[in-house]
């Protein structure tokens, strides 16, 4: 062969060669310093389309098991509350069935004192049993506001919250500084802190309605062209979201806490008296009613905190595999890529040494020129 000097075509190929035992070492370094296969789309495309999507499941699976936490919290506050409530009416039960006999005759009007605070006391707890300032016993648990019609005035239907409402359209009226919320049998007037256009929240806190307005926010308008909130209650109660997509049926948990309040127990104004026997007699079966009542609801808490303690094993379960899965697609083998960053080390110290070689070898042509 020829001897040429301009074109080292063997050093040209031995630096090519360690060019790309150089790129190789560099990813395997990458990756073992990383602990990732994939550490960019151009490692593999379609894997990391495939893992990214594995991830986003694990991340809201984790947020859905917090969920799932929470909701078993929440319905361990009525739980104790409803307990409570239920011991309530033992009393009553008792202090009922001491009226219903003529031998208390001359102490019925004690017995029904003692009654009539134990039932005040109902009330208070189920008015004060909240959980993040959700109320829970009232039968409003799961209620949402579904129509508004304050756009007039700058409210949106995102700027109102209800904690507490009972289902029901609630109509506005403005006049000298004062807005009156109207409800389906109660009436909430509130002095306004300032009657000009701006931001303010107005809290309705007796039905459980608050109104937070914006810089746009004018509160002479409310009331005008028949402004008016509707509030409307779930079919199963309030929803616990427990999986990361939008299937009703397979990603919530609907659960209904009921309503515990005396009204609803029918413990309140003719329907419970303690005064003369035959009152007693009848408050016996009102009283058995409603302890009925109190406990199929914390029956059904019960059961709902068993079937939420399943949830949440099965999603530790779910995002335990789909981690592992993602793993398989998206982490390194450590061993393997130890054998391949040891034979790259090798192949770039022997390209370094055949490019030097290489590059002698043309030096030959210089005995030429003696």
């Amino acid at each position: 062969m020829g001897l040429r000097i301009n074109t080292n075509v063997a050093a040209i190929n031995a630096h090519r060669q360690l060019l790309a035992t150089d790129f190789r070492l560099s990813r395997n370094m990458q990756r073992l310093s990383s602990g990732f296969r994939i550490n960019s789309a151009a490692d593999d495309a379609a894997g990391l389309s495939i893992a990214n999507r594995l991830r986003t499941n694990v991340r809201s699976l984790v947020v859905a098991s917090r969920n799932v936490t929470e909701g078993k919290s929440m319905v361990n506050v009525a739980e104790g509350a409803a307990n409570q409530v239920e011991g309530i009416l033992e009393r009553l039960k008792e202090l009922a069935t001491q009226a219903a006999s003529d031998n208390a005759a001359t102490d019925r009007t004690k017995i029904n004192t003692e009654a009539s605070t134990l039932i005040q006391e109902i009330d208070r707890i189920v008015n004060d049993t909240e959980y993040q300032g959700t109320i829970l016993l009232k039968g409003t648990f799961g209620n949402a506001i579904s129509s508004s019609s304050l756009t007039g005035a700058g409210v949106v239907q995102s700027d109102i919250t209800v904690s507490g409402a009972q289902a029901g359209t609630y109509t506005f009226n403005y006049s000298g500084g004062n807005i009156a919320l109207q409800g389906t049998n109660t009436t909430q007037t509130i002095t306004l802190l300032q009657t000009a256009s701006g931001a303010q929240t107005i809290n309705f806190d007796k039905l459980g309605i608050v109104v937070k307005g914006g810089s746009a926010f004018d509160p002479t308008k409310l009331g005008d062209d028949s402004d008016a909130i509707t509030v409307t209650s779930s079919a199963c109660g309030g929803i616990f979201q427990v999986g990361s997509s939008n299937n009703n049926a397979a990603d919530e948990i609907g659960l209904s806490l009921g309503d515990l309040r005396t009204s609803e127990l029918g413990l309140t104004g003719a329907d419970f008296s303690l005064l003369t026997r035959s009152d007693a007699s009848d408050a016996l079966v009102t009283i058995d009613n409603a302890i009925d009542t109190v406990n199929n609801k914390l029956g059904d808490m019960g059961a709902a905190i068993n079937r939420l303690d399943y949830t949440y094993s099965n999603l530790q379960v779910s995002i335990e595999n789909f981690q592992a899965s993602e793993s398989v697609i998206r982490d390194v083998d450590m061993a393997g890529e130890m054998v391949s960053f040891t034979k790259n080390q090798i192949l770039l110290q022997a390209g370094t040494a055949m490019l030097a070689q290489a590059n002698m070898s043309t030096q030959g042509v210089l005995t030429l020129m003696r």
